[in-house]
């Protein structure tokens, strides 16, 4: 998954998987194992957002 990527395309996939997160925790719950799962995956593209951002 760690692909690297315009600070413009993170954005964008870090507002997807946000809005991602919240339907499958009013789906499931916020200690689902779904959630959970994508929640890491938002915090590992945020993570690689501000590596770039900070970067320049």
């Amino acid at each position: 998954m760690m692909i690297s990527t315009s600070t413009n395309e993170l954005e964008e996939r870090i507002n997807q998987l946000k809005k991602e997160l919240i339907k499958i925790s009013e789906a499931t719950s916020l200690n689902s194992y779904d959630t959970l799962y994508c929640s890491q995956r938002l915090d590992q593209l945020i993570t690689m957002y501000q590596k770039q951002f900070f970067k320049k």
